[in-house]
C-alpha cells in the first residue's frame, strides 16, 4: 500500500513524502528509521467510505494553554514545543517550523488563515512590538469568552421554546396524518356531520388516499428548504427580510454593533490605530451596514471624533455615543468600547430572555388549542350520536 506521510525533520521543518509499505505500522517504522518525527499517516488506497471532514484547530484552547505556559516562565518556542509534544498537530508543527526559519510568531500564524483569523494575527503582530505576546493572548481569550457568554445565554433561552414547538408539531402531525384518516374511514357511513368535523375528516380522507404522494412531496419540500438555506443569496435574502421587521431588526442591529465595539476594543487595546481597527472589523457587520461604516471611516480620517462619526451614520446608539465621548476625554477608547459592548450584550440577553418568557405561554396556549381542537372535532360526531340516543 502507498502512504502519504507528513513529518518533521531534525531541523524542525515539515516534510511530506510518499512510502510503500504493507501496513501503517511498517510505514511508521520507516519514518522513524529516517530520523523523522511522524505527524500524520494517510493511506492512498481506495476506500468505500464517505470523506472525513477535517477537524477545526481549537484556536481558543491553544491560546489558553500557550498563555499558561508563557506565564509559567517558558519562552515561546519552548511553549509551542511542549504543546506539540502533548498533542501532535500539523498546525503546531507548521508554526514551529516557521519560527525556526526565523519568521515572527504573527507571520507563522498568519500563514494559516483557515485556523487563525486576521484579528488574531493583527493582535499578535501589535503585541510583538512590545514583546508582550502573553498580554495579547489574554485579550483574545477574554474576547472569545465574552462572545461565548452571550451566545450561551441566547441558546439556553431558546432551547425550551424550540423543544416545545418541535414536540407540539410532532403531536399535531401525528393526529392529522395518522389518527384523523382512520377516524374518517369510521365516519364514512354517517349522514350529517358538523361543518368543521366534516372539513377535518375530508382532509383525513384525502391524506389516506394520497399518502405516498404527500409523503414524497413533504420529503421534497424539506430537501428543497435545506438546499435553499445552503445558498448564500437565499440566506442574504432571508436576513434582509428579518431586518425589515421593526422590533427584531433593531435588536439585530444592537447585537451587530456590540460585536463591532468589542472587536474594535480588542484591536485598539493592542495598539492598532482606530481607522485601521474599524476597517479590519467591517466584515462583522451586515452587508447593508458596511457602507455606513465606510462613510464613518472617511469622517474619522478627516478629523471628526469617532463618537460623532459613528453617531452621524447610525452606528452608535445614544448610550454608546455618550460613553465614547467619555472615552475620548480619558484617552482610553479601547476600554470604553469594551464596556459599551458588554452593556449592549447584556441588553440583548435580557431582551431574548424576556421574549422567551413571554413567548412560552403563548406557544403552549396555541399548541394546546390546536391539538385540543383537532381532538374535539374528531369526537364531536360521537358526542352528537350519544345525545340523539338519549
Amino acid at each position: 500500500m502507498r502512504f502519504n506521510v507528513l513529518a518533521v525533520d531534525p531541523r524542525q521543518q515539515v516534510v511530506a513524502l510518499t512510502l510503500e509499505a504493507a501496513s501503517e505500522t511498517l510505514a511508521a517504522d520507516q519514518v522513524r528509521v529516517r530520523g523523522l518525527h511522524l505527524i500524520s499517516l494517510e493511506c492512498k488506497s481506495i476506500r468505500l467510505a464517505l470523506p472525513q471532514r477535517k477537524s477545526k484547530f481549537p484556536t481558543t484552547l491553544f491560546s489558553m494553554e500557550l498563555l499558561s505556559l508563557l506565564e509559567a516562565g517558558l519562552n515561546l518556542v519552548e511553549a509551542l514545543q511542549t504543546l506539540a509534544e502533548k498533542e501532535p498537530s500539523e498546525v503546531l508543527a507548521a508554526i514551529i517550523a516557521a519560527i525556526h526559519r526565523g519568521e515572527p510568531f504573527s507571520q507563522a500564524v498568519g500563514a494559516l488563515p483557515q485556523h487563525f483569523s486576521p484579528l488574531y494575527v493583527a493582535t499578535i503582530k501589535a503585541a510583538e512590538r512590545t514583546g508582550n505576546v502573553a498580554e495579547a493572548l489574554g485579550r483574545y481569550i477574554a474576547y472569545q469568552e465574552e462572545l461565548e457568554r452571550v451566545r450561551k445565554k441566547i441558546i439556553s433561552a431558546s432551547i425550551y421554546p424550540a423543544i416545545l414547538a418541535g414536540v407540539g408539531a410532532l403531536v399535531l402531525a401525528f393526529l392529522m396524518f395518522y389518527v384523523v384518516p382512520r377516524f374518517a374511514s369510521v365516519y364514512d357511513d354517517m349522514g350529517s356531520l358538523p361543518f368543521f368535523s366534516r372539513a377535518l375528516l375530508s382532509f383525513g380522507s384525502f391524506v389516506a388516499n394520497n399518502g405516498v404522494i404527500l409523503g414524497l412531496s413533504f420529503v421534497g419540500l424539506i430537501g428543497g428548504a435545506v438546499w435553499a438555506v445552503t445558498r448564500a443569496e437565499v440566506r442574504a435574502w432571508l436576513n434582509t427580510q428579518l431586518w425589515r421587521i421593526p422590533a427584531l431588526g433593531q435588536q439585530m442591529k444592537v447585537y451587530q454593533l456590540a460585536r463591532l465595539y468589542r472587536t474594535s476594543a480588542m484591536l485598539l487595546r493592542a495598539g492598532i490605530p482606530a481607522v485601521r481597527a474599524l476597517d479590519m472589523v467591517k466584515d462583522l457587520l451586515a452587508a447593508h451596514l458596511r457602507p455606513q461604516l465606510a462613510l464613518a471611516l472617511r469622517k474619522i480620517e478627516q478629523g471628526v471624533a469617532m463618537s460623532a462619526a459613528l453617531g452621524a451614520v447610525g452606528l452608535a446608539t445614544p448610550v454608546a455615543t455618550r460613553m465614547m465621548v467619555v472615552g475620548e476625554r480619558s484617552g482610553d477608547m479601547g476600554q470604553m468600547l469594551a464596556q459599551i459592548a458588554r452593556f449592549h450584550d447584556d441588553q440583548t440577553a435580557r431582551t431574548v430572555e424576556w421574549f422567551t418568557k413571554a413567548f412560552e405561554p403563548v406557544l403552549m396556549a396555541v399548541l394546546g388549542l390546536a391539538i385540543g381542537g383537532v381532538v374535539v372535532l374528531m369526537y364531536m360526531p360521537i358526542f352528537e350520536l350519544a345525545g340523539s340516543l338519549r
